[in-house]
């Protein structure tokens, strides 16, 4: 095998490492005499996807929906989306209490890890657990519902054409107790490396990392704290065992004796590879999901802000050596603007979680907050986070966004109903034009769609388009057509009892399509 070979393999293995992408199809042998192309866009052959545990309270309602968009062609035909109970069952504990144990308990542990190996599989690993939700074709999503407490993590995969943009919602209702609100979150795709600013080991909130392992290894993950001054103290933080195929949430406040309400968490995995999100709850406001930031980057955009935000915080770290020194701005309706509240510069120290207090700063509008080196600053990279809360007295709903990257070629958002859905989409530059594309139905309906201008330095808040004749929730889709960078966010709205109860999922490009270079294969010094 030549350096050629070894290359790509070496390609291919990142790509699956990094994304949970699995697999792309080579490209022909080339000329090697040839002028070096540019590198083949290919759809992806694999895809993989992890959804937490929903809840933990018997009045919860969890909507699972899964769909992969229609119209990438070159990923073969066939192919397979499913999404299945992890093997594993869920537990909830201290990674402390392994070292309480005895050495019979311990024996005991190991004598069923024993059994459980020696337990005939069906058909391979997959077979042991039967598919809670199976995707048939692109361009219709399917849903499927799961009440109570006992619903499960979800791990899953997509293969052939149903992989490019394979996306699953879960959106659960909480009607009463500590967890009441609506729920949402785009489940993810399994990593080594993810940050989320606008955590809290605050008294008032129960803030879980939830840490899935899709594979049929164990990996072991590595939780730090960052507060206001630094690293928070944490003796149990460090080698959590995450068992194959299985899911384990961590409270943040068994992780360090610290009390404080805003704080970043950097989950990395010293072997194997998890999906990880945070489950906030607060007191007054409900609770509901907090999906990892982008990546640390000088500049952000943090899209989905409701008009009737009455309170939005804004959470900023720095995971480099380097201060940041921050303009804060709002991307609204009209035009982009320094609120009042961000007159000053945001001062990052490195290691060091910031907050600012924005208030009711959108004003009737929904908006994108924007943030990058104030001037004369040094372009150092950030991670960032809102908590955004809509209501005011008992009556009020939290909910978060992470900042994200941009819709580069496509992407894709589920569980979209009839009535309650918003899509705003930022243009931070110049201006855009974007194609949103209305999925048919889970239960019936027709596909259609529209197209939109976002001028720069704006944010376009709409009422998505409806499939004709809907029946069931939909997907949208969201693909730039020309001009500048676009960021977008779904936010879905129900009224419960006059709490208006909200969540927000940001859309990030969905990676379906991936560059490949050209390559020469020469097998012949095999010979």
């Amino acid at each position: 095998m030549n350096r050629t070979t070894l290359s790509l393999i070496a390609v291919a293995t990142a790509l699956a490492a990094v994304t949970g992408f699995a697999a792309v199809s080579a490209p022909d042998p080339v000329d090697p005499t040839a002028t070096a192309k540019t590198p083949a866009r290919l759809p992806v052959e694999r895809s993989s996807l992890l959804c937490p545990a929903p809840s933990t309270s018997e009045l919860a309602e969890t909507v699972y929906t899964s769909f992969t968009p229609a119209g990438t062609t070159g990923a073969g035909t066939g192919g397979a989306a499913e999404l299945a109970p992890s093997a594993a069952p869920l537990t909830d504990t201290d990674p402390a209490d392994d070292e309480k144990k005895t050495d019979e308990d311990k024996a005991k542990d190991d004598e069923a890890k024993d059994d459980e190996a020696k337990a005939p599989a069906a058909d391979g690993a997959d077979a042991k657990v039967k598919p809670f939700l199976a995707l048939k074709e692109p361009g219709k999503p399917v849903s499927g519902t799961k009440k109570g407490a006992d619903a499960p993590a979800l791990v899953g995969a997509a293969t052939g054409p149903l992989a490019p943009g394979w996306t699953a919602q879960q959106t659960t209702t909480v009607t009463a107790g500590d967890s009441r609100g609506l729920l949402g979150m785009t489940c993810t795709a399994p990593g080594t490396d993810f940050w989320f600013p606008g955590a809290s080991t605050d008294k008032s909130r129960q803030d879980y990392v939830h840490l899935t392992n899709p594979d049929d290894t164990a990996a072991v993950a590595d939780i730090a704290l960052f507060g206001k001054e630094g690293t928070l103290k944490s003796d149990t933080g460090e080698g959590i065992p995450v068992p194959a195929r299985s899911s384990v949430p961590v409270l943040l406040s068994t992780l360090t004796g610290e009390a404080e309400p805003n704080v970043t968490v950097h989950v990395s995995t010293r072997t194997g590879r998890v999906g990880a999100v945070v489950n906030a709850t607060e007191e007054k406001t409900g609770g509901d999901w907090l999906a990892a930031s982008a990546d640390a980057a000088p500049r952000a955009v943090l899209p989905g802000i409701p008009g009737d935000a009455t309170s939005v915080r804004l959470v900023v770290f720095a995971p480099g050596e380097d201060d940041a020194e921050l303009k804060v701005q709002l991307a609204g309706k009209s035009g982009t603007i320094v609120p009042s509240s961000a007159a000053e510069p945001l001062n990052v120290k490195s290691g060091m979680t910031a907050s600012l207090d924005l208030g009711d700063l959108t004003k009737g509008e929904a908006g994108a907050v924007r943030i990058g080196p104030a001037e004369g600053g040094r372009e150092t990279p950030v991670v960032a986070a809102l908590r955004v809360v809509r209501g005011k007295g008992t009556d009020q709903e939290v909910a978060f966004i992470p900042a994200t990257g941009p819709v580069t070629e496509r992407a894709t958002v589920a569980d979209n109903r009839a009535k309650g859905s918003t899509l705003t989409l930022t243009a931070p530059d110049k201006s855009a034009k974007v194609k949103v594309t209305a999925s048919a139905g889970s239960g019936g309906g027709e596909q259609v769609g529209k197209t939109y201008t976002v001028k720069g330095g704006t944010t376009l808040a709409v009422t998505p388009p409806v499939p004709a004749g809907l029946k069931g929730s939909y997907a949208l889709t969201v693909e730039p057509e020309s001009g500048g960078p676009v960021h977008a966010a779904r936010a879905l709205a129900v009224t419960q009892d006059g709490v208006p109860m909200f969540t927000v999922q940001t859309l990030p490009d969905d990676r379906g399509m991936v560059s490949v270079p050209a390559t020469k294969e020469d097998l012949s010094v095999l010979k």
